[in-house]
């Protein structure tokens, strides 16, 4: 079953969230019981490791903040979809040596990910296949970012234009190397562009679901029209992969976060 997020963060309506706030600033003790407490067990979470590991230190030298999130985060322990790595650009080749040492040190019993920005991980030569290599040898998932329907997109509007600064232009490579690929759909406002990008999405998808469970997390420049996506791409995916159930019904508000 794919795991999906709408990027309407209301737990009666998604079965798995991306928690982007935890990049960041760690969340209050009060706020992460909250959490628990709005949703079941069969609900998924999916955090960043926060912006002080994964950007300030770079991986480094950061045991202590390292123990702090899993320790703040563990009332949610059982609900983990997976803890992911977004790395900078400046995060480069010569840099593996730390994430693998990160990686080797990171608690067993969950799911790790990682996304990377750096242009030689898309270039298809000896960078990229040993970051491919060693996230396989880990059982850790490569993150895949699509920002191609945002970056096509006409800015228009003041929500596309921010997007276009802040998302990453990247390749898309759609690599499994663990069991939970997730892909990170960063639609725009055109739902018919939106709709024509992501069918290369419902073959891939109904081709991983044999062997995976993936994550989808669709993603709008403006939050109150990811009901709209969902909408546009939801039929389409359903044929393709029948196991995500019928469309939800989704509120405007988010109350979860």
């Amino acid at each position: 079953m794919i795991k999906i997020s709408k990027l309407v963060n209301n737990a009666r309506h998604v079965n798995c969230v991306e928690g982007n706030t935890t990049l960041y600033a760690l969340p209050r003790p009060e706020i992460v019981e909250r959490w628990r407490e709005q949703t079941t067990d069969d609900f998924r979470f999916c955090f960043k490791f926060p912006a002080t590991i994964s950007h300030n230190a770079a991986l480094r030298n950061c045991d202590d903040l390292t123990h702090e999130f899993f320790t703040r985060m563990s009332p949610l322990a059982n609900r983990i979809g997976q803890y992911w790595l977004q790395l900078p650009a400046t995060f480069g080749p010569r840099d593996l040596p730390a994430l693998w040492q990160f990686l080797d040190a990171l608690p067993r019993g969950f799911t790790y990910g990682v996304e990377v920005r750096h242009p030689e991980f898309f270039a298809k030569g000896d960078a990229e296949k040993a970051l491919n290599r060693g996230l396989h040898e880990r059982s850790v998932n490569r993150v895949i970012l699509d920002s191609r329907p945002v970056h096509s997109a006409i800015p228009h509007s003041e929500a596309v234009v921010d997007a276009q600064r802040k998302k990453p232009k990247v390749p898309v490579h759609a690599i499994v190397t663990a069991q939970n690929p997730m892909v990170r759909f960063i639609g725009s406002d055109n739902m018919l562009q939106n709709e024509e990008m992501f069918a290369v999405w419902l073959q891939t998808l109904a081709k991983w679901e044999h062997t995976t469970t993936p994550y989808l997390f669709l993603h709008t420049p403006d939050i109150a029209q990811a009901p709209e996506l969902v909408d546009a791409l939801w039929q389409a995916l359903q044929q393709a992969v029948p196991s995500v159930g019928p469309a939800p019904s989704i509120p405007q508000q988010s109350s979860l976060f």
